[in-house]
C-alpha cells in the first residue's frame, strides 16, 4: 500500500471534469470506506461505515462512548483484523449480553448508537472566544485527508493552549469515537477538555461529548434543534459557525464570558 492508501485515501480515480474550457479527464484522490464489524465476547455488536485508519481507536472509543466498558481495564484482548474487516475485543466480563434497544444515528452510513441517556457534564472550565476560532484554525490547517480528498469530517481533543488528539473519518461520529480511543490507549483524560468538529453537530455527538466530560463543543457548522436542547440540558457550552472571526453560541454562554440564556 501506499502512503496515501495507508492514511485512508484511494489514489488516481479516475473522473471527467467540465468547465467553460470543456471536459478534462484526470485523476482524483478519494476517501476510502469499509464496513467494520465489531465483535464483543464472540457476538456480532454492529457494523460501522469507515474510513480504514485508527481501527483499533475506533472500536475502543465506540465501546466506551456507548457505555459497554469504562476504561482499558475492562478489556482482556483485542485483535483487529484488516483482512476481514473485523475487530474481535474479548472483555473481562464473561457475562456481557448484547444491548437491545439501538438508534440509528444522522452520521454517514447510518450509524448505530446504543444508549440515548448522557451524563450531566460539570465544569468550571472557560475560553475566550478568540482561543476557541485560533484552535479551529490550527485543526483547519492540519487537515490532511481532507487536503488531499474532501469528503472526510475532522474532529479534535483540545485544550486553550492547543490541539491533543486529531481523527479523520467518512462519519463525524466515527471521529469522536476515534479520539476518546485513542485517550484510552495513550491514557489522555477528556475530562475539562474542548471538542471541535467540521461536522454538524447532532444530539449523538452532545451525548459522546458527554460521557467524555467534555464542557465545550465547537463546529464549523450548525448544532440541530434537538442538540441545542440536549446541550441546554447536560452542561454542555455548543458553539457552531466557528469561523473566521465570528461564532455563535446556542447553549452555556457563560462559559465564554456572557450571561446565560434566562
Amino acid at each position: 500500500m501506499s502512503e496515501l492508501e495507508l492514511k485512508g485515501i484511494a489514489s488516481d480515480i479516475v473522473c471527467d471534469r467540465f468547465s467553460e474550457e470543456g471536459w478534462v479527464r484526470s485523476s482524483v484522490n478519494a476517501p476510502r470506506e469499509m464496513a467494520l464489524l465489531i465483535y464483543v465476547n464472540g457476538w456480532e455488536l454492529v457494523t460501522v461505515l469507515c474510513t480504514p485508519d485508527k481501527l483499533n481507536c475506533l472500536a475502543l472509543g465506540y465501546l466506551f462512548n456507548e457505555g459497554i466498558i469504562t476504561g482499558m481495564d475492562d478489556i482482556a484482548m483485542m485483535r483487529v483484523c484488516d483482512a476481514e474487516s473485523e475487530v474481535d475485543v474479548r472483555l473481562n466480563n464473561k457475562d456481557f449480553a448484547l444491548p437491545t434497544k439501538r438508534t440509528i444515528t444522522s452520521g454517514c452510513g447510518g450509524g448505530t448508537t446504543f444508549t440515548t441517556d448522557g451524563i450531566k457534564v460539570d465544569s468550571r472550565l472557560h475560553a475566550e472566544p478568540r482561543e476557541l476560532l485560533a484552535l479551529m484554525k490550527q485543526m483547519h490547517e492540519r487537515m490532511d485527508l481532507y487536503r488531499v480528498s474532501g469528503g472526510v469530517h475532522t474532529s479534535a481533543l483540545a485544550d486553550t493552549q492547543g490541539l491533543l488528539v486529531m481523527a479523520e473519518d467518512i462519519g463525524r461520529h466515527n471521529t469522536l469515537d476515534k479520539i476518546q480511543g485513542e485517550c484510552l490507549l495513550r491514557k489522555i483524560s477528556t475530562r475539562d477538555r474542548l471538542v471541535l468538529t467540521t461536522g454538524r453537530i447532532s444530539s449523538e455527538i452532545l451525548i459522546k461529548a458527554a460521557r467524555m466530560q467534555a464542557p465545550m463543543v465547537v463546529s464549523l457548522t450548525s448544532p440541530t434543534e434537538r442538540a441545542i436542547v440536549l446541550a441546554r440540558e447536560l452542561g454542555i457550552t455548543l458553539v457552531g459557525y466557528a469561523r473566521g472571526s465570528r461564532l455563535t453560541v446556542y447553549a452555556h454562554p457563560e462559559r465564554l464570558g456572557r450571561s446565560p440564556v434566562e
